[in-house]
């Protein structure tokens, strides 16, 4: 990213490693996930005007940015984007090669609610997923690319959780002793160590542990 580079190596290690995981993610859901043709890019505006909520927009009444929250829409924006990249065909490699480059070179936009509007107008008038502006929308709200891996990593460990506990039939517990399972992983995802080998499984076991029986 412009001013906070990891080198290109660990850069290219972590794109790669979620693109699979995004892979496996939608195969979990639906085996023919790429013939199915969803509309990644709708789901990506959508995110957007949600996270515009998260962040405040309204000039008539005094609005706080809630940054993890703007984070998290974030991560889940990041899910659409690489499946929008995978529905191309190309290799895990040729993606990782340009979300890299183009998470390097933001368009040094300084203002926040423009930057996610030109992600969102990506999204709307091209079906596509805006890597630059994605990266402006990083850079101002203080989240680099070893957080947006941390929180990939927790969202869609939760995700593989929620699928595996009924999510699709309805029968899934989404609030676990007064607290959201979002809110939830949030916490626990700060406690363990995500630079470990067994981080997915640490963290799913301990969502095991916090589901409600």
């Amino acid at each position: 990213m412009s001013d906070n580079s990891l080198p290109k190596t660990v850069a290219h290690g972590q794109i790669q490693q979620m693109l699979a995981m995004q892979d496996a993610m939608n195969s979990r859901v639906s085996d023919t996930w790429r013939e199915n043709n969803f509309e990644w890019y709708r789901a990506i505006w959508v995110e957007c005007a949600e996270m515009l909520d998260h962040y405040g927009w309204k000039w008539w009444k005094h609005q706080e940015i809630d940054v993890p929250q703007v984070q998290l829409e974030l991560v889940d924006i990041f899910h659409f984007g690489l499946s929008l990249r995978l529905m191309t065909g190309a290799s895990i490699e040729k993606i990782s090669d340009q979300i890299v480059t183009e998470l390097a070179q933001s368009n040094d936009e300084s203002d926040f609610k423009l930057a996610l509007e030109n992600l969102a107008s990506a999204a709307v008038s091209h079906k596509s997923f805006a890597g630059e502006a994605f990266c402006d929308c990083m850079n101002l709200i203080d989240m680099d690319l070893n957080e947006l891996f941390r929180q990939y990593v927790g969202k869609n460990t939760l995700n593989f959780f929620r699928q595996d506990h009924g999510y699709k039939d309805g029968s899934y517990i989404k609030v676990w002793q007064g607290k959201e399972d979002n809110e939830v992983l949030a916490e626990v995802v700060n406690q363990l160590d995500a630079t470990s080998t067994d981080f997915q499984k640490n963290l799913y076991q301990t969502l095991e542990n916090h589901y409600p029986k």
